[in-house]
């Protein structure tokens, strides 16, 4: 019987998430009043005040070793607590349980668990806390601004109101080397192209007089931006993790799809609101769009935020020649160019077959990402195609790479024969992993350059 029974794995998740701040209740008996948000919410009262008075001692003690920089993280047997002041007073406090193996005994004994404790990466589920504060901002503003405005009764609402459906949204297992760049996957365009769009969004701009802003997505992949980098990365994580995969799906129907081209008069184009009215025809259509902050560091911009998408189509001369509005059969054409160039871009870079390598490039000044082994396909979450034990080696070498200043490579060979190489170079850091269990260092060293020759040959590495 004993044969027949495995051993159990279990994956990092979410145990607790809370924000308070220490000067909303100073005196004792009024400790409740500190904690603005806590999730489990059916969690007795006295077992809040116990957590957060346990978090709030533990970076008041820190804070004695070094006044500047308070606790990030906390390590323990079972779990991980990960502290966060996104504003002065405010703390966020996300609690993660650590991997575990339960594995069984004989004779009906309770099974044995062991905790993983090293498994977890401070950089990874730190980026993710982060990043729960800057999803909240862009729609939420600051903590700040919420207490100014309607005082701590208003920013409690909002904070149930978002922190409810979003933490539903974090995958936790999930979670690796791409949430701490947070970066923006860019599609490269031929130079007509992208004069053709940069054209369509200054006549946008110019005929539109209330969009302040605009960006232009092909897919998951960033086109053009007009706003700052800080409020474009955390919008563009949105929209490719959240929106876009939402209405994704009907779409994939095909001709038997409900989705068809709209028809204003004589006017033919295939585009749709993803915020605000479902339809145009609906006389009672609703022309509510959701709300963001941008520029919040500096003077706080409230948008609404009208996202516009159209299919690729196959466009004949009739068509064209009656296109004369100004975004739907415009963005039509459009979609249409880019997809051919997309189509080209993809025949360039060869057949798809498993190559024997793959990997994660990243810029610091700009945020330009790419990677070979991750797939957008799922709401929320960026599947990883190698296993976790690689995915954590490129994690350590981001964690050595953070540390110093200078350029370095480093190459690691896993216990799984696959070799890891990072390189950090001018700002610019490369990860990749080599399946060639039988190759040597120079091997390695020359198939890293010759990846580098092909793949970025517009990019300089240092050697």
């Amino acid at each position: 019987m004993a044969s027949g029974m495995q051993e159990k794995q279990y994956t990092p998740s979410l145990l607790s998430f809370f924000i308070y701040n220490p000067k909303f209740g100073p005196r004792e008996g009024e400790e409740e009043k500190k904690i603005l948000f806590y999730h489990p919410s059916e969690v007795e009262k006295n077992e809040k005040i116990r957590n957060v008075g346990l978090c709030e001692a533990i970076v008041q003690f820190t804070r004695t070793f070094c006044p500047r920089k308070p606790a990030k993280s906390l390590h323990t047997q079972k779990n991980r607590q990960f502290f966060l002041e996104p504003e002065e007073n405010f703390w966020m406090v996300m609690v993660v349980r650590n991997p575990m193996i339960e594995k069984p005994n004989k004779d009906g004994k309770p099974p044995t668990v062991e905790y993983q404790e090293e498994e977890l990466l401070d950089s990874v589920y730190g980026a993710v806390l982060q990043q729960c504060y800057s999803m909240y901002k862009i729609f939420n503003s600051t903590f700040n601004r919420a207490v100014e405005t309607g005082g701590v009764e208003l920013l409690i609402q909002k904070l149930e109101k978002f922190f409810y459906r979003y933490l539903q949204t974090i995958h936790l297992q999930s979670c690796d080397l791409l949430d701490v760049f947070g970066g923006i996957s860019f599609l490269p365009l031929d130079k007509m192209t992208y004069l053709k769009i940069q054209s369509f969004v200054n006549k946008v701009e110019e005929n539109l007089s209330l969009v302040k802003y605009t960006a232009f997505l092909y897919n998951d992949q960033l086109i053009w931006s007009g706003l700052e980098q800080d409020d474009m990365r955390i919008l563009y994580k949105y929209l490719t993790t959240s929106l876009f995969p939402r209405h994704s799906e009907p779409e994939l129907a095909g001709r038997d799809s409900p989705l068809r081209p709209e028809v204003m008069g004589n006017l033919l184009h295939y585009g749709r609101f993803l915020t605000g009215p479902a339809t145009l025809k609906d006389p009672d259509a609703k022309f509510r769009f959701p709300k963001i902050f941008v520029n919040t560091e500096d003077r706080s911009e409230e948008l609404h935020l009208i996202v516009y998408k159209v299919t690729s189509v196959e466009l004949t001369r009739e068509f064209c020649e009656q296109m004369d509005a100004l975004v739907g059969p415009q963005l039509t054409l459009l979609a249409s160019d880019i997809c051919e160039q997309y189509n080209i871009n993809r025949r360039i870079s060869g057949p798809e077959k498993e190559p024997q390598f793959k990997f994660i490039y990243f810029n610091h000044m700009n945020l330009a990402e790419k990677s070979t082994i991750h797939m957008r396909k799922t709401a929320g979450a960026s599947l990883s195609s190698v296993h976790p034990d690689l995915m954590k080696i490129l994690g350590d070498i981001n964690c050595d790479f953070a540390r110093v200043d200078e350029d370095e490579e480093i190459i690691v060979k896993a216990m799984t024969d696959y070799w890891v190489v990072g390189k950090k170079s001018d700002q610019r850091e490369l990860y990749v992993i080599l399946n060639q269990k039988n190759a040597n260092l120079i091997e390695v060293n020359d198939e890293v350059k010759r990846l580098c020759s092909t793949q970025f040959n517009n990019i300089f590495f240092l050697d």
